[in-house]
C-alpha cells in the first residue's frame, strides 16, 4: 500500500515519517542514508526505506550528515587534459557510478597536460573524500596532498602504484594485436612512432612491441613525438625521409599520432595503405574521421572510468579491491592492408 503523500506547500518529510510508514526505527532510517547499513540491516529492508522516501520525496540533509560524518562525499578525478576525448569518456564513466552512489566528482585537468599542478582547493584534505587519478598525470598529486588521500590509480604499474588500488587496461595486449595483424599482412619493415610522454602506459606500448616483433626477423625503428597532430607529423615526415629502406608499416601510440602520420605520409606522396599501413591507439572519434579510417585499439574508456570510481568507493567503504585489468579490441578499417 502506498504511502501518505507530502502535499505541495506540506511540511517537509522527515527522517520519522519514512519510520513510521517503512515501519522500522529511525536508527535504521538513518543508517540506511548513511550508507551504513551493510551487515546491520537487510538488504530487502534497505530497499523499503529508500522506497518510501521516494513515495513521501524525503531527501537526507546530505549537507548536516556530512559534517557529523566529517565527509563531503565527493572524490577528485585527476586527469592530464580535457581536450582528449578518452578522458571525458573516463570522466563520465566515473560521473555514472559516483551518481548512483550518492558523490559528486570535481574534475581537475593536470595544467599543461601533465605537469605539476596547484592544489585546486585551499585544503585538499578538507573538501574530499578520495582521488581518482591517471599516472599520466601523477606529477601533480603531490601539489594536491594525494598521499593524505585514499587514492586509486588508472593506468598505472600496479607493482609501484602510489593508490590503494590500480585498475587498468590490457593495453600490452591491445600492442600484440596490432603488431600480430602486421606480421600477418607480410609486413616486415616497422616504424614506431611512440608518444614523447614519460608515463608507465607509453611504456608498456615499447616493451609490448619488443616482445611480439622479438624473432620475426623484423627491423624496426622508433621516433618520438609530443601527443599533437603537427608534431607527429613533422616526426613522421623527418624519419620517412632517412636514405634506405623505407619501412611498411607504422605503429602509432596514440590515434593522434597516427593522424599526423597519415598527413606526414600524403606530404611524401605515399599512399595510406598501399604504400604505408598506420595503425592508432584508443579508437577515438579521430580514428573515423581520417581517411582512410584507422585500424586501431578500442579503450573501453567509460567502463574504465566506471571501474576507477567502483574501486576508489571501496576503499572509502574500507575495503581493498583486486587490481583490475580490462579487455581491449582491435579494430580493423582501412589504412592497414598487405605489405607492398
Amino acid at each position: 500500500m502506498a504511502g501518505p503523500q507530502q502535499e505541495t506547500g506540506g511540511p517537509r518529510p522527515t527522517s520519522r515519517d519514512v519510520a513510521r510508514v517503512a515501519g522500522v526505527s529511525q536508527a535504521t532510517v538513518s543508517l540506511v542514508f548513511g550508507e551504513k547499513w551493510r551487515g546491520r540491516v537487510a538488504a530487502r529492508t534497505a530497499e523499503r526505506v529508500r522506497a518510501t522516501a521516494r513515495e513521501l520525496g524525503y531527501r537526507p540533509n546530505l549537507a548536516a550528515r556530512n559534517l557529523r560524518l566529517g565527509r563531503t562525499r565527493t572524490a577528485l578525478l585527476v586527469v592530464p587534459a580535457l581536450t582528449n576525448e578518452f578522458f571525458a569518456r573516463l570522466y563520465t564513466g566515473a560521473a555514472r557510478v559516483a551518481t548512483e552512489n550518492g558523490f559528486g566528482v570535481v574534475l581537475y585537468p593536470s595544467p599543461d597536460g601533465m605537469g605539476p599542478a596547484r592544489d585546486p582547493f585551499d585544503s585538499s584534505r578538507a573538501a574530499l573524500d578520495g582521488i581518482l587519478a591517471s599516472s599520466i598525470a601523477s606529477d601533480a598529486l603531490a601539489a594536491i596532498q594525494g598521499d593524505a588521500l585514499p587514492l586509486v590509480m588508472l593506468d598505472s604499474d600496479p607493482a609501484g602504484s602510489l593508490g590503494a588500488a590500480t585498475v587498468n587496461l590490457d593495453i600490452a595486449d591491445g600492442m600484440r594485436r596490432v603488431t600480430e595483424h602486421l606480421l600477418a599482412l607480410g609486413h616486415r619493415d616497422f616504424l614506431h612512432l611512440a608518444a614523447d610522454v614519460d608515463s608507465w602506459t607509453f611504456d608498456v606500448r615499447s616493451a609490448a612491441l619488443a616482445t611480439a616483433l622479438r624473432g620475426t626477423g623484423t627491423a624496426v625503428r622508433t621516433v618520438r613525438a609530443p601527443l599533437t597532430v603537427d608534431d607527429a607529423r613533422t616526426a613522421t615526415e623527418a624519419a620517412l625521409a632517412i636514405p634506405g629502406p623505407r619501412p611498411t608499416a607504422l605503429i602509432s601510440d596514440d590515434d593522434i599520432l597516427a593522424a599526423g602520420a597519415c598527413k606526414a605520409a600524403r606530404r611524401l606522396g605515399l599512399r595510406v595503405p598501399d604504400d604505408l599501413s598506420v595503425t592508432g591507439f584508443d579508437d577515438l572519434t579521430l580514428a573515423t574521421a581520417v581517411e582512410p579510417e584507422l585500424t586501431t585499439v578500442r579503450l573501453p574508456a567509460e567502463q574504465f572510468g566506471e571501474h576507477g570510481m567502483t574501486s576508489l568507493l571501496a576503499v572509502l567503504d574500507g575495503g581493498t579491491p583486486q587490481p583490475v585489468t580490462l579487455p581491449v579490441e582491435l579494430v580493423i578499417r582501412g589504412s592497414t592492408a598487405a605489405a607492398p
